[in-house]
């Protein structure tokens, strides 16, 4: 059977694999820090040129997925300096049959092919067979894709919507929106409070800078160190926690509403399996199945969070088997 190269390019790292058809060969899975070739001024052609000459393979297919938008078969990364097209990954590897898919497009793609026990409740609710799905993704960035199947097969529509704005309900949001545009404002960035600011990695850290300013004691950790945080019973942690769970419920149930995902809303990302064990008692359920004019967020739509690091690459494994 002929060989494709697959590669999962996210903001930190990438990972690349062989597949046969539909099915990655998890022995062939190699990892790449993305910054060492930043450092050398290179980019995903050369992590696929060092990935297959240290793997010996010749391949006919390549297919990537790229944590930035895709238009006209052009990959562009949003928390990298790569663009990525089909003639760079034609004469990286020397493959014919070529495709450049978001990554959550790629997600979308390997739903129905993950394994059951790496797939974990987090909100119940019916699932219907068939039936549209969303994917979301949590990780160095935000998005989320809706997921279509019909007699043509599958089809992901691509997305950027973690740059859409945070919502606000209430008094504290508003001032969270204020703190964080000020924040970027210091940081010279552009001061717009998307949800990508509080979801995404650097979130959890603006969020406890936030609940820190709140207390009286204004005071800056890093992600991972909020985390450590929370394990160990800090109450400014906690409370970034809650924050971090109450955004993450409005922003499903906004999406729900948007892309009424009856098949099920599925997490992805380094960010959503951090925080599952804190979903519980933070009130996730609470916040996702709130009275709305419409009562479909209280008795439809279920929540799972993925915790398959190499769905990505099942997904584009699965994209290149189905095209002609």
């Amino acid at each position: 059977m002929t060989l494709a190269v697959l590669a999962d390019i996210g903001g930190t790292n990438t990972r690349v694999a062989l597949a046969e058809g539909t099915q990655v060969r998890h022995d062939s899975i190699r990892r790449f820090a993305n910054a060492d070739y930043m450092a050398r001024g290179q980019d995903i052609a050369h992590v696929l040129r060092d990935y297959l000459a240290l793997t010996g393979a010749t391949v006919s297919s390549v297919c990537v997925a790229a944590a930035g938008p895709v238009q006209e078969g052009v990959a562009t990364m949003t928390n990298l300096d790569w663009v990525i097209d089909a003639g760079k990954l034609s004469s990286a590897t020397g493959a014919r049959k070529l495709a450049i898919l978001n990554d959550l497009q790629a997600q979308g793609q390997a739903l129905g092919h993950i394994p059951a026990e790496k797939l974990r409740p987090v909100i119940d609710g019916p699932a219907k067979p068939g039936a549209a799905m969303l994917v979301v993704g949590l990780g160095t960035g935000v998005n989320a894709a809706p997921v279509h199947t019909g007699p043509g097969g599958r089809m992901v529509p691509p997305s950027e919507c973690g740059h859409v704005n945070m919502p606000v309900r209430t008094d504290e949001d508003l001032r969270l929106v204020r703190f964080v545009e000020a924040l970027l404002t210091a940081r010279s960035e552009v001061p717009h409070a998307g949800v990508e600011e509080v979801l995404a990695g650097r979130g959890l850290a603006n969020l406890y800078a936030f609940a820190a300013t709140e207390s009286g004691r204004p005071s800056t950790l890093t992600s991972a160190e909020v985390l450590s945080a929370l394990d160990a019973g800090d109450g400014v942690a906690a409370e970034a926690a809650r924050l971090y769970t109450h955004i993450l419920g409005q922003t499903l149930a906004d999406l729900a509403l948007i892309h009424l995902p009856y098949g099920g809303i599925f997490l992805i990302g380094g960010m959503s399996r951090a925080m599952t064990p804190h979903f519980a008692t933070c009130g996730l359920t609470a916040a996702f199945r709130e009275d709305r004019r419409v009562d479909l967020l209280q008795k439809d739509f279920s929540v799972t969070v993925v915790e398959d690091d190499y769905a990505a690459l099942t997904g584009c494994a699965v994209y290149l088997a189905a095209m002609a």
